[in-house]
C-alpha cells in the first residue's frame, strides 16, 4: 500500500511538471510566426486610396477599431474618432474575458514599423510578440494579396491622430493559455483579375472575413448559426448566405443582393433608434455598404458557387435565463 501510494505520488508530480512544463512552453515561445520583415511602405496617393476603400468597406478594419453606436440599428461607427478604438467585448456581450479594440491611428502607432505593422495584420502577433486575440480576422488577412495590406498599412498611416489609451486585455482562464497558440504564419495570395469573377470573388469574400461570422460549423461554409450576445438579454444569429433556396440566398437575384448593401450606402438612410433588447445586428452594413456594385456581384457570383446547405437560422432572440 505504501509503494502504491509512493508511485501515485510520483505520478502526480510528473503530470504537474508536465502541466508547467507545457504552460511555460505556450506562454513563453509561443507565438512563433518568425520576425517582421524589413519593410518600408511608400505611401503612394494609389495605396492610400486602395487601402482607404479596402479598409473601410471590404476588410472593414475601422468598423472595428473605431466606436460603434449600439444604440442605432447595425451599430454605426463614430466618424468623428476613426480608428481611435474603444470597441469593448466582455461579459455582457458573452465573451469569455476582457478586450478593448486598441487604437490604430499614427498617434498609438507611431513606434511600429511597416513590418511589424504587416505581421499583425497577416499573423496576429503584435509589436512585442505577444498573440492578438482572433476578434480581429488574422487568418483571413493573411490570404491577402501583400500589395493589398501594403496599401492598408498606408492608409492607416494617414489617418488623424488620436490619443485614446484602454485598459489591458484580460481573457479568462484557459483561454489566456489558448491564445498563444492561435497566430500562424501567414500564406500570401496573389489578387485574381477583376475578369475572373469567381475567384476575384471568392478573394474578396476571404478578405471581408465573412466566413468568420457566417459559418458556426466547419463542414458547413457560410450556412449561418453563430451566435452574438447583444445587450439586452438577446442574441443575434448569423444568416446562411449559401444558395440554398429554402433558408439561404438561393432565391436572391444578383440585384437583391447588390440592393440589400446598397440601401445604407453614404448613410442615405438614416441610422434608427435601437433601444435594448429590440431587434439588432452586429453586422457591419454602413461599411459594406461602400464596396463598389462590381465587387458586390463578384461576391454574389463566387456564393452561388458554394455547397448549398438548408440551415434555417432564428436571427434574433432572448438569452434563456441564467
Amino acid at each position: 500500500m505504501k509503494k502504491l501510494k509512493k508511485w501515485m505520488a510520483y505520478i502526480a508530480i510528473t503530470i504537474a511538471l508536465i502541466i508547467v512544463v507545457t504552460i511555460s512552453y505556450v506562454t513563453l515561445a509561443l507565438p512563433n510566426v518568425g520576425e517582421p520583415q524589413s519593410l518600408k511602405v511608400d505611401l503612394t496617393p494609389q495605396r492610400i486610396a486602395r487601402g482607404k476603400y479596402l479598409a473601410n468597406h471590404v476588410a472593414v478594419c475601422i468598423d472595428c477599431h473605431s466606436t460603434r453606436k449600439w444604440n442605432e440599428f447595425a451599430a454605426p461607427i463614430d466618424t468623428a474618432i476613426i480608428g481611435a478604438g474603444g470597441e469593448h467585448f466582455d461579459a455582457n456581450v458573452g465573451f469569455p474575458g476582457d478586450v478593448y479594440v486598441p487604437n490604430i491611428t499614427p498617434a498609438n502607432l507611431k513606434n511600429w514599423t511597416d513590418g511589424e505593422l504587416y505581421r499583425a495584420i497577416t499573423t496576429g502577433v503584435k509589436k512585442d510578440g505577444s498573440a492578438i486575440f482572433p476578434i480581429m480576422p488574422y487568418g483571413s488577412y493573411g490570404k491577402m494579396d501583400a500589395e493589398d495590406v501594403y496599401s492598408i498599412i498606408a492608409y492607416v498611416r494617414t489617418l488623424k491622430p488620436h490619443e485614446t489609451k484602454f485598459p489591458a486585455r484580460r481573457l479568462n482562464f484557459p483561454l489566456n493559455i489558448i491564445v498563444h497558440t492561435m497566430p500562424g504564419k501567414a500564406a500570401e495570395t496573389t489578387r485574381p483579375a477583376e475578369s475572373d469573377t469567381i475567384a476575384y470573388g471568392k478573394y474578396l469574400i476571404t478578405t471581408a472575413a465573412c466566413a468568420d461570422c457566417h459559418t458556426n460549423n466547419k463542414d458547413l461554409d457560410y450556412a449561418g448559426g453563430k451566435e452574438f450576445g447583444m445587450p439586452g438579454n438577446t442574441v443575434v444569429t448569423s444568416s446562411n448566405i449559401t444558395p440554398d433556396a429554402k433558408t439561404g440566398i438561393g432565391t436572391w437575384s444578383k440585384q437583391m443582393f447588390i440592393a440589400k448593401f446598397k440601401q445604407f450606402t453614404d448613410y442615405k438612410a438614416q441610422p434608427r433608434a435601437v433601444k435594448a433588447g429590440q431587434f439588432q445586428t452586429v453586422m457591419p452594413w454602413w461599411r459594406y455598404s461602400g464596396m463598389n456594385e462590381k465587387d458586390l456581384g463578384a461576391i454574389y457570383a463566387y456564393l452561388r458557387t458554394v455547397k448549398p446547405v438548408n440551415n434555417r437560422v432564428v436571427k434574433f432572440q432572448s438569452k434563456p435565463k441564467a
